[in-house]
């Protein structure tokens, strides 16, 4: 009864999200008696589950789930936000906010510091990452049913105490909240007397200008050629990707067109400035977490031959969204249209509309991927999957074995063991060496792999159902066989994979030494990507030799 009550949400609810806006594009769908019938249903049907239903409801509980399960059904990027996540997201793409100064992760129950930001609040109480916080003012988060980080923010100049665990002690701290400022740039340095290197990591409201004064102060410094790093980069704001890209592509040319079945939303976007600099050699820096934004900036880049592109393979989001008004100050954030880079591709890899039987969506495959050609030079470049870039390098890629790793805070949490344990007063003393990635294996080995990938998740998942049915007697053996096995390709994977994790690795045990300052100037001395880009700015002949 329950899977069929879900199912009814989902197929039914449709209307009950924003009915203003729905209803607004009835002249467009010529569909206002459907929508106006499923609103009754909707209605009549919310009315009798909180009258009827044998236990008590509660009806904003109820709503969220219809909410949820309507939206589940199109794209991971189509979302319902309250009242605070749309106030959470103005301060995102403002950039400023008031509370501790860290990045805080909520997992079960608990709350985790991540990364302390140096001379905030946090740092100046002494936390560090990997506490564990388990009250706030007295409130203990494992009762707390709402988003506990909430409880962290407040007014500028206020106090919140936290009681936290570190290395199985119990400890207190008394913080004092301060204004922060999110900074689409956080450095930029010379990487040699003449190459500039700019970090871009969010496409927030700032990012183009402050990408432009970066850019403006290292060339006072001598920066004939400029490194911009897209690493890591989620995405943000579409015009402002259209305004980096205009610092280095010429006025009136195009960097994205958008698609969509409403034709409101057909549009393209073109340069409307003179560029800052379009002669300047550079080299834009990509992984597998470089999206949206940062992949309208990459392709862009690499469609006008403007720049090489070097990495790995980007994240394939080529999805726009915009966010609409609801009641009481909430919104649903509404996929719009699909964006193309100037040659014409769509780098979306997942494909949420024409799912598989089992309901997940389907990548493209590469021998689907479609050819273009770049606008100046004819080179050739695909579509389907991310923009792939003109230098890969195997430091630079996220794996599905360091994915699972990263989404089970493997490397996190090995990297607090690691500080606890080991002393640096210099930054250039850090050097992780093959012994150091040995005792990573072992220590993962010791954990029994305890991180899943998707082919265990699957296979779990199917065991499960067998017990169920009273087969499992049947495939218990076969089962265990199998499992066994991937434990033993996960370990041969790990050694496979050693320079995507050791890099991981490398970055997150320097963040816990030397804040995100350390990290920054560390990458710029040994980290592969930077190395390769300074190489190839080094070398006239091999760059233009690319790009042609």
């Amino acid at each position: 009864m329950r899977s069929s009550t879900i199912s009814i949400k989902r197929h039914i609810l449709l209307p009950i999200l924003g009915a203003g806006f729905f209803l607004s594009l009835a002249s467009f769908k010529d569909d206002f008696f459907e929508i106006a019938k499923q609103i009754e249903i909707f209605t009549e049907m919310y009315k009798q589950l909180n009258m009827n239903y044998v236990d008590e409801t509660n009806p904003a509980e109820l709503m969220d789930s219809a909410i949820n399960g309507m939206l589940s059904d199109l794209d991971p990027y189509t979302i319902y936000w309250t009242e605070q996540e749309v106030e959470r997201a103005k301060i995102n793409s403002r950039g400023e906010f008031t509370g501790i100064g860290a990045n805080v992760s909520t997992q079960a129950d608990k709350l985790i510091i991540m990364e302390p930001w140096k001379d905030y609040p946090a740092d100046k109480a002494g936390l560090k990452a990997g506490d564990e916080i388990i009250k706030i003012d007295g409130t203990s988060i494992s009762d707390y049913k709402d988003n506990a980080g909430e409880l962290l923010q407040g007014s500028a100049g206020t106090e919140v105490n936290v009681t936290y665990m570190r290395q199985g002690k119990k400890n207190t701290a008394t913080l004092k909240r301060a204004a922060v400022e999110i900074q689409a740039v956080p450095f930029f340095e010379m990487a040699t007397p003449e190459i500039g290197y700019v970090i871009l990591s969010k496409f927030n409201e700032k990012a183009s200008r402050e990408t432009k004064e970066a850019i403006k102060q290292l060339k006072e410094k001598g920066a004939k050629k400029i490194i911009l790093d897209l690493r890591g980069n989620p995405g943000g704001l579409l015009s402002e990707a259209v305004n980096v890209s205009n610092l280095f592509i010429e006025k009136d040319k195009l960097i994205t067109s958008t698609k969509s079945s409403v034709d409101k939303y057909n549009k393209t976007y073109l340069t409307k400035r003179n560029a800052y600099d379009a002669d300047i050699p550079l080299v834009v820096l990509i992984n597998g977490r470089s999206a949206s934004a940062s992949e309208i900036v990459s392709g862009s880049v690499q469609d006008y031959d403007r720049g090489v592109v070097i990495g790995a393979r980007s994240f394939g989001k080529g999805l726009v969204q915009r966010p609409q008004e609801l009641s009481y100050g909430t919104q649903v954030k509404i996929t719009i249209s699909r964006y193309y880079t100037p040659s014409g591709r769509s780098i979306q890899a997942l494909d949420y509309w024409n799912r598989d039987t089992d309901g997940n969506a389907v990548r493209t495959k590469k021998e689907d991927y479609k050819a273009y050609k770049t606008v100046n030079s004819g080179r050739t470049v695909y579509d389907g999957g991310g923009v792939d870039p003109d230098i890969k390098l195997p430091s630079a890629a996220y794996s599905p074995i360091t994915t699972s790793l990263l989404r089970e805070n493997a490397i996190f949490d090995y990297a607090t063991d690691f500080y606890y344990s080991h002393q640096y007063s210099d930054l250039d003393k850090i050097q992780l060496t093959d012994a150091d990635f040995n005792a990573f294996v072992a220590w993962i080995e010791s954990r029994g792999f305890n991180f899943d990938t998707e082919t265990e998740s699957a296979f779990a998942k199917a065991y499960k159902t067998a017990i169920l049915e009273e087969l499992d007697d049947d495939i218990t053996t076969s089962y265990k066989g199998m499992m066994q096995s991937i434990q033993n390709a996960k370990k041969k994977d790990l050694r496979d994979k050693k320079a995507e994790i050791m890099s991981l690795l490398t970055d997150e045990i320097v963040k816990r030494y030397f804040y995100r300052e350390g990290l920054y100037n560390h990458q710029l001395k040994y980290n592969a990507e930077i190395q390769a880009a300074i190489k190839v700015l080094n070398s006239p002949t091999e760059y233009h030799k690319i790009l042609n």
